[in-house]
């Protein structure tokens, strides 16, 4: 009795994990560009293995064998790898018989660039996967590096019937829009387990981690990435409770589980250690989050994976606790984090994990491991650094990617091929082709604070006050004779002039203007010009001097057209002194008479004075009568 209630305990886990989910087939666009009958955009369903080109696109010519059409077995007698100058061959192949990643092996090994599986049925697009451990050798899976599409069965029979009539089908494969790109940061969650002891599907889970960590911390400490590990559980069937199964299996009475490490429930660790160990990775995460050091959580699964693995009996709290301490991070918070086991409660954060294996939106529910999510949209492909780089690459806006991202081992930099085909300044090695992941955009630069503006493929042009600052704003600048003559013109951010004395258009050229002989300067009769580079000089004939001001010669002591000579002047000013100074006598005579007269009316008014007779007092005489 035992023993069955352990089977049906295992299956209820394979059971709600592989059907119950919402299951989202991802896609990508496939572009037939010839012949015209078949020409347009067809979608096609992303396989679960391979190398995806994220990001990327692929064209090649599509190639249908005669024989070993569902390819179940190899080629041995054909190649499909391409010939040196044509492009690369897409084999086409039939649904049924054998495991998509059979026919993808067998595919590449012939020299295949992608394989296309045509359905062979009339239903919507499913994800290809890789077939269960159980019923097949994985050896060669993690091997596949072609990507791999899963075509509609109308699609797949137009292809053929144009190959029979011996057209040449010509697909591009775009995944560039693949994984959404809204912005400058990508958002990723790594749904794993810390089991070690499920065979070849946790090896690779353990390898990737060791391998990409140095690229995830890189691209976390420097804000690029928002990354968060999450860990899927299940719960115990409500019948089976109280069975030793279930409580082996699971943490608060049955909350959460997770299957038997070995598929042994008689020996080894039991489900409830790995889900008390994940329990203590997403705890270590949280609390090192809080300190601002989230990708401390990559070293902690690393270090875990090589100091406590099952095998050597060290997949414990104990050793977890150590590998804690080590990192520099707080034990006691994170065994706050992770609760009592004993409880007969939920646990905020497991119960916060289930939550989140709910699909919303574009992203389906996580029900196999590992899944990667970036931007909200499930990975499919090979669990490899390459490739998992090359997919959140993708997930950058254009022009924004780190420059991890347009390293020559992830993308082909456009720009240096021709310049991309966009404007450049050869002389100063100013462009306007930007590389990026999904190939290179042509935008006017912006240079040490100095912005240029146009259409980036056949015109830009400095703009702003600091304009001239940097190459002389392409324009003109040329020395000669000790002078420095520039067309730029920093006001208001104006184009190229030629400055004054010269003409020309302000960018490639300006010429020395001659103003004597175009009888712009020096006109009078008595005048003689002089071209300079850039000006001129004027100077008068004989010993007259030159009036710049009012182009004209005038003698040493007269002007030569009135006859006004210095001594005249000298006379008019002595006049002119002579008048003022007497004005000047004047107003002082009238102004000290003024005062006078002021004084004298203001002391009359307290103290008699000698000219004046006494006032006669009649009060005195009447008081006498």
């Amino acid at each position: 009795m035992r023993g069955n209630v352990g089977i049906v305990v295992c299956v209820w886990f394979v059971v709600w994990g592989s059907c119950l989910g919402r299951f989202v087939v991802e896609k990508n666009n496939l572009r037939v560009t010839s012949p015209a009958i078949i020409k347009g955009v067809y979608k096609c369903a992303i396989g679960n293995f391979g190398v995806p080109q994220y990001g990327g696109n692929m064209i090649g010519v599509v190639m249908h064998p005669n024989a070993n059409q569902k390819a179940c077995g190899s080629f041995d007698d054909v190649s499909l790898k391409s010939k040196p100058g044509h492009m690369p061959v897409f084999v086409l192949v039939d649904r049924g018989e054998c495991y998509f990643t059979v026919k993808a092996w067998n595919a590449q090994r012939a020299g295949a660039a992608a394989i296309l599986v045509a359905d062979d049925r009339m239903e919507p697009l499913i994800t290809m996967d890789t077939p269960e451990e159980g019923n097949a050798q994985v050896d060669y899976l993690q091997n596949i590096t072609i990507p791999s599409a899963l075509i509609s069965k109308v699609l797949g029979d137009k292809i053929k019937k144009q190959l029979t009539k011996g057209e040449m089908v010509v697909i591009n494969l775009d995944w560039r829009e693949a994984l959404p790109h809204p912005d400058e940061r990508v958002e990723y969650e790594f749904w794993t387990n810390s089991n070690d002891e499920c065979g070849p599907k946790c090896d690779s889970q353990i390898d990737f981690v060791k391998s990409f960590k140095g690229v995830a911390q890189i691209l976390e400490k420097k804000g690029y990435t928002q990354f968060t590990p999450h860990y899927i559980t299940w719960y115990c069937p409500e019948a089976f409770t109280l069975s030793t199964q279930c409580k082996s299996q699971c943490i608060n009475h049955g909350r959460y589980c997770a299957p038997d490490p070995e598929q042994d429930f008689s020996r080894g660790y039991d489900g409830k250690d790995v889900v008390l160990q994940n329990l203590h990775q997403i705890c270590f995460f949280r609390v090192a989050n809080e300190s601002g050091k989230p990708w401390l959580w990559w070293d902690y699964v690393t270090d875990f994976s090589i100091r406590c693995p099952m095998k050597d009996k060290k997949y414990t709290k104990e050793c977890a606790d150590q590998v804690i301490q080590s990192l520099g991070v707080d034990v006691k918070q994170v065994n706050k984090c992770v609760g009592d086991e004993e409880a007969d409660a939920e646990n905020p954060v497991l119960k916060a994990e289930q939550e989140a294996q709910i699909g919303r939106g574009n992203r389906g529910d996580v029900t196999i491991l590992p899944t990667l999510v970036i931007n909200n949209r499930q990975y499919r492909g090979k669990l490899d650094r390459g490739a998992v780089l090359k997919a959140i690459c993708s997930g950058f806006e254009e022009t924004t990617e780190p420059a991890i991202c347009l390293t020559a081992d992830i993308e082909t930099n456009e720009c240096l091929q021709n310049n991309g085909g966009c404007w450049q300044d050869k002389s100063s090695n100013i462009t306007a082709c930007r590389d990026t992941f999904r190939g290179r955009v042509c935008q006017c630069p912006s240079v040490q604070g100095v912005k240029f503006v146009g259409d980036g493929y056949t015109h830009c042009e400095a703009s702003g006050v600091l304009r001239c600052g940097l190459n002389n704003g392409g324009c003109w600048k040329q020395t000669k004779d000790s002078r420095t003559y520039s067309a730029c013109v920093d006001a208001h951010g104006r184009g190229c002039e030629c400055p004054t004395g010269f003409k020309g258009d302000g960018v490639d050229h300006c010429e020395d203007i001659d103003e004597c002989k175009e009888k712009v300067a020096c006109q009078c009769p008595d005048c003689k010009c002089k071209n300079t580079w850039g000006s001129y000089e004027c100077s008068c004939h004989g010993d007259l001097l030159y009036m710049f001001e009012h182009d004209t010669c005038i003698a040493a002591g007269q002007d030569a057209k009135t006859g006004f000579g210095w001594g005249t002047f000298w006379v008019v000013a002595l006049a002119l002194a002579a008048v003022g100074i007497g004005g000047y006598a004047v107003y002082k005579y009238r102004i000290r008479r003024y005062m006078d007269s002021e004084i004298r009316a203001i002391m009359a008014q307290y103290m008699p004075l000698d000219n004046q007779g006494e006032v006669p007092n009649h009060g005195a005489s009447q008081g006498n009568v």
